[in-house]
């Protein structure tokens, strides 16, 4: 493992100007520097480095990071091999300790391996299993089509792999999802009597498989387990077939199932991907909009449909941008896409494309709409709180106004009377032609506000006491991380801080947090933002306490929860004065 001081110095010593300047030209902009995205077709500049945060941006697709994280994107390097190519142009040595696990690195190579040669023995398999080929061409597929996807065959009997592989009994086997192994110790292929649909990874290799059942079966569709190689809510399948024509489309297709993605190929609609057995995930969808500024989701017009499109709908909120367009498109109930484009052809299904996707603004008003009575008080009041958290998370500020001012019409209340209610802040209106100081906020916790401040100034953390590492709102675990983080190490840098989440469960959060601060000034007062949001928290925590200890009865208060409420009594006194 690297050591994190090692990192730190390392992105104090690069300047990711000069690191991404080298392979994608830049142009000055203000106190940033600017290009046309390399990670997504666009035709103004909107990926935005700064020299100060030592970050990168893109505001059309969401791409974000260090220039560690740019050299992985960009040039397709390992972790490991991305800064050691950074401790290379700076001229210093990675410590030789950090040198990837030689075992660890030989495991991947050998799933790579097995994943390939199993594909090809499927792949053979097919083409000696007529009742595979028959159920194909009765799908309307070709052979053709069918070596494109690298389709192939399961065939009936638990040990078939036996002939493939020289040690069946090899634990690989089983990591890789291709061999389980059952309770009383006995071994048995994973797949047998199924369409084998081989899942690519964006570097062209074989990672994982899918296989549907030629009958009524269940289950229809089994897919690999979670392995080293394969995550099913970071992978879409079609995805690496697909990326030219999605680029060249402007658009890509969400569909739910394997064969919806090869039918819909078939038919020369080939900008389409599906999740894997997994409702869409950010990921899914922040790797889509880094090829596309369009994502459709295609689904079924039935109640599975419809469940399935607002998991995807509240999945991608946080992900929003201005200049990216997310839809949704509900076929006829008796249909599915691969049906569908077998009875009306490539024409009639952009048709369809082009006069039925319902925007995602339009849909998530539509669906809260339809599950509260508007007519009634109590049903518009219900209807604001369902709608609260679904645009909190919203980050893009056009959008979110846009949300904001249709709830408010559909509750028929002013917008300022929802904002109020909501409580959120505006930036203060400025003179005309005054430079930008401030950002605008969006309407976020004050524990967000605490992570952006501490972001943009690190050295605010030295200020800190450990009381905030109590708190147990939902937005303070990232804040927490931080400070954390920060105590141990105070002279971390911003970029080396985001750094040493990379593989967290609060990357998310603190990718969010980070790319709002790109619109800050370098002269924006972190520190009277720091503070302002923590006399905040500090006022919401004394309020919640004062509510509790007063709830209760005075027969059942102890002495000292008596001396706590006159304390809080007199300390509230004191603030309203």
């Amino acid at each position: 493992m690297i050591p994190q001081d090692f990192i730190q110095t390392l992105l104090n010593r690069v300047d990711i100007v000069d690191v991404i300047d080298r392979r994608v030209p830049l142009k000055k902009a203000g106190a940033n520097f600017q290009a046309c995205c390399p990670f997504h077709n666009e035709k103004s500049p909107s990926f935005t480095v700064s020299p100060s945060k030592q970050f990168y941006h893109c505001f059309g697709c969401g791409a974000h990071g260090t220039a560690i994280g740019f050299l992985m994107e960009y040039a397709g390097l390992g972790y490991v091999d991305a800064i050691k190519e950074l401790a290379s142009q700076s001229g210093m040595t990675v410590p030789e300790g950090a040198a990837p696990d030689p075992q660890r690195v030989q495991q991947v190579a050998s799933l790579v391996e097995l994943m390939q040669r199993a594909a090809q023995y499927y792949r053979q398999q097919l083409k000696l299993a007529p009742v595979a080929i028959d159920y194909l061409k009765k799908r309307g597929l070709t052979g053709e089509i069918a070596a494109r996807f690298g389709l192939g065959y399961a065939p009936s009997g638990w040990q078939n792999l036996q002939a493939v592989f020289d040690h069946y009994d090899d634990t690989a086997l089983v990591e890789g999802g291709l061999v389980i192994v059952n309770d009383a110790g006995k071994r048995y292929d994973r797949f047998r009597e199924r369409i084998m649909f081989p899942i690519v990874g964006l570097k062209g290799d074989v990672i994982g498989f899918g296989g549907r059942v030629l009958d009524s079966g269940e289950p229809k569709y089994l897919n690999s387990p979670e392995t080293p190689l394969f995550q099913k809510g970071h992978e879409l399948y079609g995805l690496f077939q697909a990326r030219r024509a999605i680029r060249d489309a402007g658009r890509a297709l969400v569909v739910e199932g394997y064969m919806d993605v090869v039918a819909l190929a078939q038919h020369g609609v080939d900008y389409a991907v599906a999740t894997l057995g997994t409702a869409t995930t950010p990921n899914h969808l922040q790797k889509l909009l880094r090829h596309t500024d369009e994502v459709v989701f295609c689904f079924d017009g039935d109640s599975a449909g419809q469940r399935a499109a607002w998991r995807a709908l509240e999945n991608s909120l946080a992900m929003l941008t201005d200049s990216c367009r997310v839809g949704f498109l509900f076929l006829p109930a008796q249909h599915d896409p691969d049906s569908y484009i077998r009875e009306h052809g490539k024409a009639g299904f952009e048709v369809l494309l082009s006069q039925q996707i319902v925007p995602l603004s339009s849909y998530l008003a539509k669906e809260l709409a339809a599950q509260h009575d508007l007519t009634a008080s109590e049903g518009k009041s219900a209807f604001l709180k369902a709608a609260q958290p679904l645009l909190s998370q919203v980050s893009a500020p056009g959008l979110a106004l846009m949300l904001r001012k249709r709830i408010a019409e559909l509750a028929g209340i002013q917008q300022n009377e929802l904002e109020t209610l909501w409580k959120i802040e505006f930036q203060r209106k400025r003179p005309a032609n005054t430079p930008l100081r401030t950002p605008r906020p969006a309407p976020v916790s004050n524990y967000r506000r605490m992570l952006r401040a501490l972001l943009f100034q690190p050295a605010l953390a030295r200020e800190l006491n450990n009381a905030l590492l109590t708190l147990t709102h939902p937005d303070a675990s990232a804040l927490q991380g931080v400070i954390e983080l920060l105590q141990q190490h105070p002279h971390l840098e911003t970029a080396a801080v985001v750094e040493h989440f990379r593989n967290s469960a609060l990357m998310p959060q603190l990718q969010q947090a980070s790319s709002e601060i790109m619109v800050w000034a370098d002269d924006f007062d972190a520190a009277a933002e720091f503070a302002l949001a923590r006399e905040q928290i500090d006022t919401e925590q004394h309020n919640l306490r004062t509510a509790n200890v007063a709830s209760k009865s005075l027969s059942t208060l102890t002495e000292a929860e008596k001396m706590e409420l006159q304390q809080l009594s007199r300390r509230k006194v004191r603030t309203e004065k």
